[in-house]
């Protein structure tokens, strides 16, 4: 594992961490951030995505090893790189997600504990972790992307449907906590997303595949990782500082029905 920064000397714009920027919406998220004038702190990027950043003129300072952000030392690590680099942490987005299909009453305790290590452990470790800093400062903004099944009843999943609902109600809670303070805690809820790892749970390479998945979308089709990203902007580039304790789904319609 290693630390390591872009060749450019870090400024004064707002910082923002990006804890996964090598998978699902991790790359989208910081080629929009640093299109939005932060610099960053990412987690396990590829080189191209620490390319892009350079190439749209935002410092970058890499953190190896932490995709896993329950793992208890991934979240001070992308912390203390934020706090070493540039003294301050404005904004920071995490995901996770274990998934645990089939029936209630096929479970065991053990796919109880990973949904809730990888779902809701996960959670906590970021907020419990990245939130301090921001309260002391009197300002900041954090999104956790959970999933819309825990906004709706997501039939062969009721271990990784509640744990998500647990997490949006985590974030609630921790938003009503920390309001006054000036800091925003949000979460979006995601399904039906075009990315390989659905694409591969689902089958949904196959276009026959495909086309019953999306007729089960209101929208009829899947969400992509660039429209994706730029939905989160709101909720990270400090332009929209009213809205905190939220979980918004993000799924073409689909929890809304």
């Amino acid at each position: 594992m290693s630390d390591t920064t872009s060749s450019r000397d870090t400024g004064p714009n707002p910082v923002a961490i990006v804890t996964n920027a090598r998978h699902y919406v991790g790359p989208s998220l910081a080629t929009m951030l640093a299109k939005r004038g932060f610099d960053l702190v990412l987690g396990d990027p590829t080189d191209e995505v620490v390319a892009a950043v350079d190439e749209l003129g935002a410092n970058s300072w890499v953190v190896d090893g932490v995709a896993d952000i329950a793992e208890p030392t991934a979240a001070p690590r992308l912390l203390d790189m934020a706090m070493d680099a540039y003294g301050r942490v404005d904004s920071v987005v995490f995901f996770s997600g274990t998934i645990v299909t089939g029936r209630f009453l096929e479970s065991s305790a053990d796919d109880l504990a990973t949904v809730v290590n990888g779902n809701l452990e996960a959670v906590y470790r970021a907020l419990r972790v990245f939130l301090p800093p921001m309260v002391e400062a009197g300002a900041g903004q954090m999104l956790a992307i959970t999933s819309a099944t825990g906004l709706k009843v997501a039939p062969n999943a009721s271990l990784y449907s509640a744990t998500r609902a647990a997490a949006n109600m985590l974030v609630k809670n921790v938003a009503a906590e920390v309001a006054s303070s000036g800091v925003q805690v949000n979460a979006v809820g995601t399904n039906f997303m075009d990315f390989d790892g659905f694409r591969a749970a689902t089958g949904a390479d196959d276009p026959a595949v495909r086309a019953r998945i999306e007729a089960a979308v209101p929208m009829k089709r899947l969400g992509t990782m660039e429209e994706f990203a730029d939905f989160c902007g709101i909720f990270l580039d400090g332009t929209s500082r009213f809205q905190t304790g939220q979980t918004v789904g993000y799924d073409g319609g689909w929890s809304a029905t």
